[in-house]
């Protein structure tokens, strides 16, 4: 099994002006900046300008020559000639930078222990088990979701509708079904903000609850958000974390988009997305452009890359997919 990269430790611990060095640059150095002319290989503008500009203390770096940016691991595996999007070329400049420079391997981190199945005295456990009603009284005029920018149709067919009373009161009820289609539950959207805290979160999801002597329990780790949409193995698959994210891409007519409502892919979710996409398909991770969505490429990266080309859309520092209009979507998703 390969040895687990964490990679935001990685970059923490590297220092930047020494990678530069090890790639034959002549660090010149104006307290925490570096100018000089671009190293790059692939550098396509004038060599015998100081167009390459590093910040050694962020560990980021751009060429206003020929437009190259992003940071450390990304210039190295640059100076490789790879590519940063391709996953096969992270993991060796990762590999590379990590013997190199003397930063220990971890483990790969362990996933959290399933509940033990529940012994003869206690009572039984069911997972996800189909819901036998659904929520009949949701406002689907409410005005959240078209602030939004979400269409009618986008509306309706995803089931969302405001909820006034009950466990998800005022929030936007979303139904979830497993990977067979089976309704087991429903989220629950906050629609102001405002009124987030430790308390009351941006979403809630179902508890656990007993009845007539079984306990039932949701868990969100066991399928993919609109996963059961697809009725078998595609040719291109897009992984998002978030409910919005999936609304937005498939309004903007990009099929076959999935989210696993959070940045943690699960290994019944790596399984599922491996077995959504056809052996010679692609998965195109585009998480938030923030630190949680750098953990959610780890995470499925190191699960499914094994198994499936998976290549990672880089969204803008702070950037979700639903900040960027249809055209841009289509050139971040150029197939």
């Amino acid at each position: 099994m390969p040895a687990w990269i964490d990679f935001k430790a990685l970059k923490q611990k590297l220092q930047f002006a020494a990678v530069l060095r090890h790639y034959g640059v002549e660090v010149k150095a104006k307290g925490n900046q570096h100018h000089g002319f671009c190293p790059l290989p692939n550098h396509n503008g004038k060599r015998n300008s100081p167009s390459f500009s590093a910040n050694l203390e962020k560990g980021i770096f751009q060429c206003f020559g020929c437009g190259a940016h992003g940071n450390v691991l990304d210039f190295a595996i640059l100076m490789s000639g790879g590519s940063p999007d391709d996953t096969d070329d992270i993991r060796k400049a990762a590999l590379h930078l990590q013997s190199t420079f003397g930063v220990p391997q971890r483990e790969k981190p362990k996933a959290p222990k399933e509940k033990p199945h529940p012994k003869a005295n206690e009572t039984p456990l069911v997972i996800n088990a189909a819901l036998d009603f659904e929520l009949k009284t949701l406002d689907f005029a409410h005005p959240y979701l078209r602030t939004r920018g979400f269409t009618d149709k986008t509306i309706n067919d995803f089931g969302l509708g405001y909820c006034s009373k009950g466990y998800l009161a005022n929030r936007i009820a979303i139904p979830l079904h497993d990977e067979h289609g089976q309704l087991v539950g429903y989220a629950g959207r906050i629609v102001d903000d405002s009124l987030i805290s430790e308390d009351n979160p941006r979403y809630k999801f179902p508890g656990a609850r007993a009845r007539k002597g079984v306990t039932h329990e949701f868990r969100k780790s066991e399928f993919l958000y609109a996963g059961h949409r697809i009725k078998s193995p595609v040719d291109d698959l897009v992984v998002v974390e978030g409910f919005p994210s999936v609304w937005w891409l498939t309004q903007h007519s990009i099929p076959n988009v999935v989210g696993l409502m959070g940045w943690s892919c699960s290994e019944k979710q790596a399984t599922l997305l491996v077995s959504l996409v056809k052996p010679s398909g692609r998965v195109w991770l585009m998480p938030d452009g923030d630190e949680s969505g750098e953990r959610c490429a780890e995470s499925v990266l190191w699960q499914v890359s094994p198994h499936r080309f998976v290549r990672w859309v880089k969204l803008q520092a702070g950037k979700q997919p639903t900040d960027y209009a249809a055209n841009e979507l289509n050139v971040l998703l150029a197939r």
